[in-house]
This record gives C-alpha cells, sequence and structure tokens, in this order.
C-alpha cells in the first residue's frame, strides 16, 4: 500500500508541513534555510515551539483554521538530517501522522529558479535539481505533494551553487527575503484555509 492510508493509532492529522534546510548554527540565516525560517513563523505565529524528538525531526503539533472555519490539525517539521536526507524525516512523519494523501503535505523549500524575493507555489512536477525535494520524492515514492517555493537567486557560476545556497545572505537581500518568507508563512496558510488553487491564484500571477 505504500505510505499513505495505512492504518494506525489516532485520528489521521489533517496537514504536514515541513520546512527544509540544513541543521545547526552553521547554516541558519542561509539560503538553504529559508523554509526553516517560514516554518519557525508559522510556529510562532501558532504559539507553538518546534522540540526536537524522534523521526530526525523538531516538531510541533498545532491546529490551523481551514475551511468553513474548521480546525485542521497540522504538524510542523523541519528535518534534522541534513538536506540531502530529508525524505527520511518525511516518510517516518507520514506514517506517524497518518497523513492519507501527498497533497496534505506542504514542502516549504528554497528555489535556484527563481529570482530572490519571489514566491511561488507548485502541486507536483519537477524536482528542479533540489537535493531535498528528490530525497522526499525517494521516500514517499511519489512527486505530488505542494511546494511554496521561495526564490534565492542563481549565483554566478553554476559551480558555486553549493557556496551560493550555504551563504550568509547580504544585508539587502536579506530584508527582501525576510518579506518573502513572509508572505510563504501566508502562503501556507491560505493553502489550508482556502486550497491549493485559490493560493496559487494569488500567488503565482505575481511577477
Amino acid at each position: 500500500m505504500g505510505l499513505f492510508g495505512r492504518e494506525g493509532k489516532g485520528a489521521p492529522f489533517d496537514w504536514l508541513v515541513v520546512g527544509l534546510g540544513n541543521p545547526g548554527e552553521k547554516y541558519a540565516n542561509t539560503r538553504h534555510n529559508v523554509g526553516e525560517d517560514a516554518l519557525r513563523l508559522l510556529a510562532e505565529r501558532r504559539g507553538v515551539t518546534l522540540k526536537g524528538g524522534r523521526d530526525n525531526a523538531l516538531l510541533a503539533e498545532t491546529r490551523f483554521p481551514g475551511a468553513d472555519g474548521a480546525d485542521e490539525r497540522t504538524a510542523l517539521a523541519f528535518p534534522i538530517t541534513f538536506m540531502n536526507e530529508s525524505g527520511r524525516a518525511v516518510g517516518a512523519l507520514v506514517r506517524r501522522f497518518r497523513i492519507e494523501s501527498p497533497e496534505q503535505i506542504i514542502v516549504i523549500q528554497d528555489e535556484l529558479d527563481l529570482p530572490p524575493g519571489t514566491l511561488k507555489i507548485k502541486a507536483g512536477g519537477g524536482l528542479a535539481g533540489h537535493n531535498g525535494l528528490r530525497s522526499i520524492t525517494q521516500h514517499l515514492k511519489t512527486q505530488d505533494y505542494l511546494r511554496v517555493r521561495i526564490g534565492v537567486g542563481k549565483p554566478d557560476s553554476a559551480h558555486v551553487g553549493k557556496v551560493h545556497v550555504l551563504a550568509k545572505i547580504p544585508k539587502r537581500q536579506r530584508e527582501l527575503l525576510d518579506t518573502t518568507i513572509a508572505d510563504a508563512a501566508d502562503a501556507v496558510e491560505m493553502i489550508i484555509a482556502d486550497g491549493v488553487d485559490a493560493a496559487m491564484q494569488r500567488y503565482n500571477s505575481r511577477s
């Protein structure tokens, strides 16, 4: 049957929101960790704290307003594997929270193919060379999860791509990215409240 729809204890959660990045102070505030930044902002807005535990992730359980005012049970997770092994944590969390469909997983990620300050929402599709997404896809055996993509821009030369995403962000661009990170948190809330199509219509129409 795969990961989705397995029997387990307790009621299934409605959403799993994953912010991608690398663990540790060395990587904090780098381009590769903008997904973590957006996830931490969501946790702050809900008044919950991400805590360590099993499944290689920092985790908080909360509820978000959903359609028709219903509360949506949501797990917020930051994998503390390195980026390339993100799928190990996500696969375990899908089982733990009994997520029934990949469309109930929202991954917040950095995106080299988008200019800094750009936000796009994507449902399924290709991985654009992102190692975190590649790992998640390998473990879930599907690409049909949702992505909130935060543009960090391309480096000047392809061979410095890794250096680019792991570098500290210059102050002017940091301010731009902080605005986009807040937009990403808004987008996650809108996906849960109004559906991915409504969120895509709002955010993907921006330049």
